[in-house]
């Protein structure tokens, strides 16, 4: 069943009117009056609908009824990444979207080889790229993608939740399943993945400093990619998500 994004305040009345690209995909798909899809608010809630009306640039749908979406996460889970240059962080919004994440936040450290220029271009395309990844993987939100140039404010984000979860490749670090078995009532998380060059001896120190738990992801290296998605897969499976 196809599924669609729209604010609450559009679905008030018991009929939604679908607009823009929704009702271009509408078109593209040959759905008809009397077809059935559902519209999630964002928020976690889908909405039933009926197809009763299909024309260029705008259709509408009647609501036959609502449910809380069946596909969120017990654990709300921010991942934060070091920028990545290029693609790179379009397969990073992409595959955190579908695995899970409620929030994904880009930000600068001291190994950094990516430079954020033009950064309301690139977020307003990963928001796209998370909205897409929505809609394919069924999800009940659409995760925000935002950028912090300060790590400082990295790790002040992460220590506020329940789970701090900070990737390191080098040194003294304790197995991302140990970690989270270690916190079983957590309903917040947070993963720190560094960029492709990692994370400097004194940010992870930083880290351990205000209580982040240093966690290694397994004997491999991973890409600065694929780290996060690794360890947001290890937090779903470790809480139950999975």
């Amino acid at each position: 069943m196809a599924k669609f994004f729209m604010a609450a305040t559009n679905l008030l009345g018991g009929t939604a009117v679908i607009r823009g690209r929704d009702a271009e995909h509408i078109r593209v798909l040959r759905m008809k009056p009397g077809e059935d899809v559902v519209i999630c608010d964002g928020e976690g809630t889908d909405y039933y609908c009926r197809l009763v009306r299909v024309a260029d640039g705008e259709s509408e749908a009647k609501v036959l009824h609502t449910a809380p979406s069946g596909t969120e996460p017990t654990v709300r889970t921010i991942v934060l990444a070091g920028l990545p240059k290029g693609e790179r962080a379009d397969y990073l919004v992409q595959k955190c979207t579908e695995t899970g994440a409620s929030e994904i936040i880009f930000f600068t450290c001291t190994r950094c080889v990516a430079r954020p220029l033009n950064m309301d271009k690139k977020l307003e395309r990963w928001q796209r790229i998370a909205e897409e990844a929505a809609k394919q993987s069924g999800r009940g939100l659409i995760p925000t993608v935002g950028f912090l140039g300060d790590y400082g404010a990295v790790l002040d984000c992460a220590v506020h939740t329940d789970l701090g979860l900070f990737l390191y490749e080098t040194g003294e670090r304790t197995p991302i399943r140990a970690a989270i078995e270690a916190a079983p009532e957590a309903r917040s998380a947070a993963i720190i993945t560094g960029p492709e060059g990692g994370f400097a001896s004194f940010e992870a120190e930083l880290a351990q400093q205000v209580g982040l738990w240093l966690c290694s992801i397994g004997p491999r290296i991973l890409r600065c990619e694929t780290a996060p998605v690794v360890a947001l897969a290890a937090l779903m499976y470790g809480t139950g998500n999975l």
